[in-house]
This record gives C-alpha cells, sequence and structure tokens, in this order.
C-alpha cells in the first residue's frame, strides 16, 4: 500500500481512557484510480507521529470489490520502514523486488521489511468479492534500517478465551508469541475477536504505548467507549487492559511497542532522518523507473551503501510502477 496521502488528522482527547490516553478519529483517504477505493487513516497524526514504531495504520472495508475495485497499488517503492498487512476477508496477492510472491488471508500476516531498499505491489486475488482489512507500517531504528530487504509470513494459531479468540501476529501476548522478526525495539500485533457481552482482561509491558483499534461492533476500553474506525492510544505505565464488547460481536486490533526514541522524516513511502535523505530516495526511485532519467551512482552503490538500483531489479509484464509525487516546497521535519 502506498501512502498518497499522508496529512495528519485531528486527536480527541478523552479523560475517559485515562491520563495520558487519546482517541484518535479516522480520516477518509483515497489511493487513487478510477473507483478510488478508500481507507480510513488513524496514524500518522498531527500531534501523533508514532505508538512505539508504529507509524501508519490504514484500515478499510468492508468494500464490495465491484464496487470499489479493489486493492490495486501497482509497483512503489519503501525505506527505512515494515509494511505489515492483516485481512479480515478477502486476498491480496503481494510481489517484490527481492524475489517474493505471497498471499495474504484472513487470520494471517505478510511482513515486508524495506530496510535500504524494497519495491512490491499488492493487487486483490481474483476470488475476492469483499475486502477488508489493515495494513501497518512501522519505523525502523537507526541500527537496522539500512538492512537488506525480507520478507515473513505467519499464520498464528487462536487462542481461545471465555467469548474470546486471540491471534497474535507480532510480539507476545497472552502466552502467544509469534516467530515473525521485526529488527526493531519489541513490538506487538494482535487481533482480537470478542462475542456480544463479553470481557477479556489481558497484561501489557508497562513499557509499551499501546493502540486499540476498533474494526466492528461496540467495544469499551478499560470502561471507555472507542467509536468504530477510532484507534485509542494508551501511554506506557499500564499494566492491563479490560476490552469489553457491547450487545454485538466485537473485533479489535491491540498494537504497541517501545517508545520509539528517534525522530524520523517519512514522506510518501519513505521514512529516513532528514530532508535530503527523503529528496535522495525519490530522486533514486524516479531515475530508475525511468520518470526522471539521471546518471547510475559511482561504483553501483549509493552513498550509504545500498546497491544499484537501490529498488531492486522487477520481472517483466507486471503494471507500470507509480511515479513519485512532487515534493512539498518546504523543508521536511523530523518527528516522533
Amino acid at each position: 500500500m502506498t501512502n498518497l496521502d499522508a496529512h495528519p488528522q485531528e486527536i480527541l482527547c478523552t479523560e475517559a481512557l485515562g491520563a495520558g490516553a487519546e482517541l484518535l478519529a479516522p480520516r477518509d483517504v483515497p489511493l487513487g484510480g478510477p473507483r478510488a477505493m478508500t481507507v480510513r487513516r488513524t496514524l500518522p497524526q498531527r500531534r501523533r507521529s508514532l505508538i512505539g514504531s508504529w507509524c501508519f495504520v490504514d484500515h478499510y472495508g468492508p468494500d464490495p470489490v465491484s464496487e470499489s475495485g479493489g486493492m490495486t497499488v501497482a509497483r512503489h517503492p519503501h525505506t527505512g520502514l515494515a509494511t505489515v498487512s492483516l485481512l479480515f476477508t478477502g486476498g491480496i496477492a503481494h510481489r517484490d523486488s527481492a524475489g517474493h510472491d505471497a498471499i495474504v488471508r484472513p487470520g494471517e500476516v505478510n511482513l515486508m521489511v524495506a530496510g535500504r531498499g524494497i519495491s512490491h505491489q499488492e493487487f486483490s486475488t481474483p476470488d475476492t468479492t469483499v475486502l477488508h482489512g489493515v495494513q501497518l507500517w512501522y519505523a525502523l531504528p537507526e541500527a537496522t534500517r539500512h538492512l537488506p530487504p525480507g520478507f515473513q509470513h505467519h499464520a498464528p494459531q487462536p487462542v481461545a478465551g471465555e467469548g474470546s479468540a486471540l491471534r497474535v501476529f507480532i510480539g507476545s501476548l497472552a502466552g502467544s508469541t509469534s516467530p515473525v522478526e521485526t529488527h526493531t525495539p519489541p513490538l506487538l500485533a494482535a487481533q482480537v475477536d470478542l462475542e456480544a457481552g463479553a470481557r477479556l482482561e489481558l497484561d501489557l509491558d508497562e513499557g509499551f504505548e499501546h493502540g486499540v483499534l476498533l474494526d466492528a461492533g461496540e467495544l469499551t476500553v478499560d470502561g471507555a467507549p472507542v467509536p468504530v474506525d477510532h484507534l485509542g492510544y494508551l501511554p506506557t505505565g499500564r499494566r492491563s487492559v479490560v476490552l469489553e464488547a457491547g450487545p454485538a460481536p466485537a473485533r479489535a486490533l491491540l498494537i504497541g511497542g517501545e517508545p520509539f526514541g528517534e525522530q524520523i522524516v517519512m514522506w510518501w513511502n519513505f521514512v529516513g532522518r532528514s530532508h535530503d535523505e527523503v529528496v535522495a530516495y525519490r530522486a533514486a526511485w524516479q531515475a530508475e523507473i525511468g520518470a526522471e532519467p539521471a546518471p547510475a551512482p559511482a561504483g553501483d552503490a549509493y552513498p550509504d551503501g545500498a546497491p544499484f538500483p537501490r529498488f531492486g531489479p522487477y520481472p517483466e509484464g507486471q503494471p507500470a510502477p507509480l511515479p513519485a509525487p512532487a515534493l512539498p516546497t518546504v523543508q521536511l521535519r523530523p518527528r516522533g
């Protein structure tokens, strides 16, 4: 998925969630194309760029593919981050320049580490009639952001409780640990399904900050309501959380992580550390796809050691790559 519009969104503070908590409202963002599948973006926002190292949350569907066009995101680049794709219904086919081809289905996770640079495409599978899911990004720390790109797929076994089911895609929760390697400070991503009226208390790592995204139904978080499509932010210091469904079943995504502790510059599909670094990533992509031709770097390697082409070779016969938008006329500022 590509970050076509990263304009921040309003944060609604709520005392009911507790001291330091926030309620992040969604904003509709079209992904582009003639039918413009729309996503609901809750991160980043003007006053909150990160939850742990999570820097981007898009939530979409349930969309009838015959009306929305489904997921049709042609090849595009990434640096300095990892993408995490989760589905509730449908299927998405992933292909990247590191040679990975994979389909993600409901209850599974696809994780792509961009590292020093990768390009990929995502399309709804032909058998998908309704598409519904979430894509998240997390920023890679200085120590690992120049790693070679990589990819992992995982289908966790659900942890059943009284009126609940829990799937841990990344990190550890309720005695379940994912084998997925993130190359970042400890993270958490888990799907929580609750039957109508069910109550679930979860132990938390008090060194983490957390977010609860409500996908469907009615949900209270420690007794405070979180509206559907909103992301409730919980600061560090919490040892537990109580999730309780209303009169209908509820489904939520629980994310978390240690505070990132680094400033990032995030623009379009790139995460870097400075304005000039992002400008260089854009120039490399535009040159590699022929949109703004430029000579190859000396010695076929970029100054940071990434090989040329930074965003990798790609199979022939695929849809044309997406060119980068024009850079803003102001200096990109670090946030975090």
